[in-house]
């Protein structure tokens, strides 16, 4: 028995019998359907061969209502399948009859994926585990089922219905991608190997600043280097002036209240958080260098670290031996300002445990060819960041719940 507080597929025997697991395939998309990144499809394979024994039954999601990309699971059972060598197959239905007629005749070894569980309406509305055990979509698919697996982990901040009302009614426990998660992010929270430092960027500034405070607060992280619109937000705070156009920008993303907040977190942690020197500047997309106590009062938008804060924070990340990457430090999808951000990734890959949150500085990562080169790439991105910040995940904590009654039983 594992001394985990939740269950894994090593806590199972799962030889012959019919798994419920809660894939997250959520992938771009264009408007022919075709699939642009398969990378989350990708990351569930390993669960998959550990359950090859199995009859394994797929629920999923693609997007959500209102989206151009709100479409069938099809196209992922077919790249799932050349994943497997082997077929997974698409049944294009959830719960209904058609669905479970089909699982109580599977084999042994059988892989089949349901139909976008975000068709029923009840998937996404927001319940505490108990009431969404009661759904119909529970109720018609546990009795068919000897357990359930949680493997979406990008999709576990939300208490949503596949999340977690099955984990109420079955013995529950991690796929390989959630206890891959949960280890590693764990490691990184722990700060166990200093110097720690966190780089923290891109545009939720709330969600940030929650991070900084949390790894700070509790001895996690050593230093925390601030980049994006956050590193713009706590510039303002720390009283530099950073121009009439960032601060509107700032404005309509709705974060001018952070700036208050940012001048405690600075006096609360002084001297632990690292902020820019120099930025660059966006004129009619040239990148114009400046110090930050130079900066025109009128002047342009602020989309990357300057070169002096890129060489200032690569050297601090190079020294540290745990690092944790979350949002990119400029507008990296421009090549012109894509700079801060590919060097603080760069010298991230020299720490002895590297970790990035997903999202965009994910996707960056792997633009590089850098995927190798990290510890840990999350699957998750406001999972991820909701973890770091020490907020509780319902998809975890009904796992943990989910344990706790099933050891009790044992």
């Amino acid at each position: 028995m594992t001394s985990r507080d939740y269950l894994t597929i090593d806590d199972f025997d799962v030889d012959g019998k019919t798994i419920l697991v809660r894939v997250d395939l959520n992938v771009p998309m264009d408007p022919e359907e075709n699939i642009l990144d398969d990378m989350r499809i990708k990351s569930h394979i390993p669960t998959l061969k550990d359950l090859e024994d199995a009859r394994v039954v797929l629920l999923a999601h693609q997007s959500r209502a209102g989206k151009s990309d709100f479409t069938t699971m099809k196209p992922h059972a077919k790249r799932m399948s050349r994943y497997m060598g082997k077929e997974v197959e698409y049944v294009d239905d959830i719960f209904g009859s058609h669905a479970r007629s089909r699982i109580s005749s599977m084999q042994k070894g059988d892989v089949i994926l349901l139909e976008n569980v975000r068709f029923y309406a009840e998937e996404s509305l927001k319940r505490p585990a108990k009431e969404h055990s009661h759904t119909h979509m529970v109720k018609k698919l546990s009795p068919l089922m000897d357990i359930f697996l949680n493997d979406a982990f990008a999709v576990s901040h939300r208490s949503q219905l596949s999340i977690t009302g099955f984990t109420e009614i079955l013995p529950s426990g991690a796929g390989r991608v959630m206890e891959n998660e949960i280890t590693s992010l764990d490691r990184g929270l722990k700060g166990s190997e200093c110097p720690c430092i966190f780089v923290l960027g891109g545009a939720k500034v709330d969600d940030s600043l929650k991070v900084a405070e949390n790894v700070l607060s509790n001895g996690s992280a050593d230093r925390v280097l601030l980049t994006g619109i956050v590193g713009n937000v706590m510039l303002s705070a720390n009283g530099v002036d950073i121009g009439k156009v960032n601060m509107d920008f700032i404005g309509s993303l709705g974060y001018l209240d952070q700036i208050e907040r940012g001048k405690q977190i600075l006096d609360e942690f002084d001297g632990k958080i690292g902020l820019p020197i120099d930025v660059a500047l966006n004129d009619d997309g040239k990148r114009v260098e400046v110090q930050v106590d130079e900066l025109p009062a009128d002047g342009f938008p602020i989309n990357d670290i300057g070169l002096e804060s890129i060489v200032a924070y690569s050297k601090e990340i190079r020294n540290a031996k745990t690092v944790v990457l979350n949002g990119p430090a400029g507008l990296a999808e421009k090549d012109s300002f894509a700079l801060g951000t590919h060097e603080i990734i760069k010298a991230a890959v020299h720490s002895e445990y590297s970790i990035a949150g997903g999202g965009h500085i994910s996707a960056e990562i792997r633009n590089l060819g850098y995927d190798d080169r990290f510890s840990h790439l999350s699957t998750g991105g406001g999972a991820c960041i909701d973890y770091l910040a020490g907020m509780t995940l319902p998809g975890i904590k009904s796992l943990k719940d989910a344990a706790s009654r099933y050891r009790h039983n044992q």
